[in-house]
């Protein structure tokens, strides 16, 4: 297997590099490389620039409005457009939800949803973490019982990301009490606007509002939401989740950052010494950026085999767990190279740091804080451990 980039796939880099240089705004870009928080319209205005390209579903095929990209095209587009600190796409809908619709959805279901996912007229946000289920989700309690045409829901989900911003949630529920845990969840589709839900945000520990709690009470759902079969969700959100971990993984995000932590390095003095000069801080980074390149080259054949095979494997888990790690090493690394510069940015929260912030690099304890979860959401690595010990290794 030739792991170089053919010459139309080079050419391809090139032409996504003009799209990004012509239609990346400027002031996004900049909120995104000083890790400020981005607002829907932000999200909104770069995603609509993408649609316009139909670039915006980018693991759909053309025939369902995406531009029918290979692995390694959909690898080459996330590389460049975090080099070019383009904001990372919102994922529920087009990227979580689209491609479960595409397998799993009714013929009524895609012809409703899916444009509506291109036009951005929905906003998705994921309904699977509850109280006492996450890494373990098969022991969800949120409750839908049949009534009629309608499913009525009762419980609570949690760690909802961006749910302030959504107008429809798709929802692991409990169906079958009585069956063994994955075999009584069901799949479905709701209208965030139901009577009887509510959305109580989580303040997070750099003062952010990114996640959420939801809860239902006895909310009614058509029966006709219900997607793929009642008590056979769990292989739904199996699906949906090796999508999930593969854009977790994040190999473009580590690429930008190991960059700019490279700049750091050479600008930041320690005792009259540059930072890359300092043999403890080389050898760290030198560490990290050779675990990136082992994981670079993974990434290529894991996407040279599902470009054979039509989908991502449990391989996935391999990738997520390496890939989070390694994020996390870089920001840990910028952290402790900027010191008090690099405080969170003022705020009614934070007193008396203003004067600490250096723009550059401005808001990089908060990315170290923020990132520490992305080792466990879609999955704890613990529990990816787990995974690539049963399905690749067969303990």
């Amino acid at each position: 297997m030739d792991l170089s980039f053919t010459p139309e796939e080079e050419a391809f880099r090139a032409e996504v590099r003009s799209f990004l240089a012509e239609k990346l705004p400027a002031d996004i870009a900049e909120k995104v490389k000083t890790g400020k928080e981005l607002t829907k319209a932000d999200h909104e205005r770069w995603q609509a620039a993408l649609e316009e390209r139909h670039w915006y579903a980018t693991t759909w095929p053309k025939e369902a409005g995406g531009p029918g990209w290979t692995p390694v095209e959909r690898h080459i587009f996330d590389e460049e457009a975090a080099m070019a600190h383009a904001p990372r796409i919102v994922s529920f809908g087009v990227h979580m939800l689209g491609p479960v619709l595409l397998k799993f959805g009714t013929e009524a279901q895609k012809a409703h949803y899916l444009p509506k996912i291109l036009s951005q007229e929905h906003w998705w946000c994921q309904g699977y973490s509850e109280p006492g289920a996450g890494s373990d989700l098969a022991s969800l309690k949120t409750r839908a019982v049949k009534d009629g045409d309608t499913y009525v829901i009762n419980g609570q989900k949690t760690w909802t990301t961006l749910g302030q911003h959504a107008d429809h949630i798709f929802c692991l529920v409990r169906t079958d009490p009585a069956a063994k845990p994955q075999a009584g969840i069901s799949f479905l589709l709701v209208d965030m606007a139901t009577p009887g839900i509510e959305v109580r945000p989580i303040k997070l520990i750099e003062g952010g509002h990114e996640v959420n709690e939801v809860f239902f009470t006895d909310v009614r759902v058509p029966a006709d939401n219900l997607v793929g079969e009642e008590n056979r969700g769990w292989t739904v959100a199996k699906y949906l989740l090796t999508h999930e971990r593969t854009g977790i993984a994040g190999v473009g995000f580590s690429n930008e950052a190991l960059a700019r932590l490279k700049r750091l390095a050479r600008e930041t003095k320690r005792g009259g010494k540059r930072l890359i000069d300092n043999p403890l801080f080389a050898a760290r980074m030198a560490e990290i950026e050779i675990d990136l390149e082992a994981m670079k080259v993974t990434n290529l054949r894991l996407l040279y085999e599902a470009q054979k095979n039509g989908a991502p494997g449990p391989e996935t888990s391999m990738m997520k767990i390496k890939g989070t790690v390694i994020r996390q090493a870089l920001n840990d690394l910028a952290r402790r190279a900027l010191g008090p510069a690099a405080a969170p940015f003022p705020s009614e929260d934070i007193e008396g740091n203003a004067a600490l912030v250096a723009p550059e690099h401005a808001g990089a304890a908060a990315a170290y804080f923020n990132n520490r979860k992305i080792s466990i959401y879609g999955g704890s690595n613990e529990i990816q451990r787990n995974i690539l010990a049963k399905q690749v290794l067969g303990l």
